[in-house]
């Protein structure tokens, strides 16, 4: 199924949660903060994406639930749930999640030295994980707020497998923006190590992965810089 074919809404999860009824009408506008509930029928399935150029090489190997590493940045902790769209959205237990994401500068690790990424990272592992999702369907990653980097909005990679160790699906979370949202705050804090601001930044509407709505693939945020930040994302799979 095309991403441009889901229906559209915002979703707002607990830790844990499943989905609600809507409340009320959703907004396409990136500035729009993600407040609303979301049906499941809305996003029947999560959307598929590019693991981009910088998928983790041995995702098996890194085995942890915090994977700051040496990276340092305002503190971020992300909860995925999994539900299964072909039970019900039944929550998806002792399914493989593996996540990773760029550090405050727009750097990865196990990559690096060339025009791509200038900065060699080639022989580090920072900001890759995997856990295995609880009964809940539900696995916590602590890490930083990801900076940006030329043509791409902020954003986490996830590809889920099931107990197999078969691939279910590969997609991205996307981040709420606007001018009081957690992207602009933390990009603002240079006292925190982010040095870039927001100019030059590449809002959803633009990004090349998110561009025909990021909807079905936006986290809910909450938290300061000070007491740090929580993520929340649901991803519905067929498993």
């Amino acid at each position: 199924m095309e991403r441009k074919d889901f229906l559209k809404g915002l979703g707002f999860f607990g830790l844990g949660a499943v989905a609600l009824p809507i409340l009320g009408s959703c907004s396409n506008d990136d500035d729009t903060a993600a407040t609303n509930t979301l049906a499941i029928g809305d996003c029947s399935t999560t959307p598929s994406e590019t693991e981009g150029p910088f998928p983790t090489h041995s995702p098996s190997t890194l085995v942890t639930s915090d994977i700051r590493s040496d990276r340092t940045g305002v503190n971020l902790a992300v909860n995925i749930t999994v539900l299964n769209a072909n039970a019900n959205a039944a929550a998806l237990s002792g399914a493989i999640v593996d996540i990773w994401h760029c550090d405050k500068d727009g750097n990865y690790s196990e990559y690096g030295g060339t025009g791509m990424q200038a900065t060699n990272y080639t022989s580090v592992h920072f900001l890759r994980g995997r856990q295995t999702t609880n009964a809940d369907g539900s696995v916590t990653f602590t890490t930083i707020f990801p900076g940006w980097y030329n043509g791409r909005a902020t954003h986490i990679h996830v590809h889920i497998y099931n107990a197999s160790g078969s691939s279910i699906l590969v997609t991205q979370i996307a981040f709420p923006e606007g001018t009081d949202s957690a992207v602009a705050t933390v990009n603002a804090s240079s006292a925190n190590g982010y040095t870039k601001g927001m100019s030059g930044y590449t809002y959803n509407a633009a990004d090349n992965v998110f561009s025909d709505s990021a909807v079905c693939e936006l986290g809910t945020i909450t938290g300061s810089i000070a007491e740090g930040y929580s993520l929340q994302s649901v991803i519905n799979v067929s498993a």
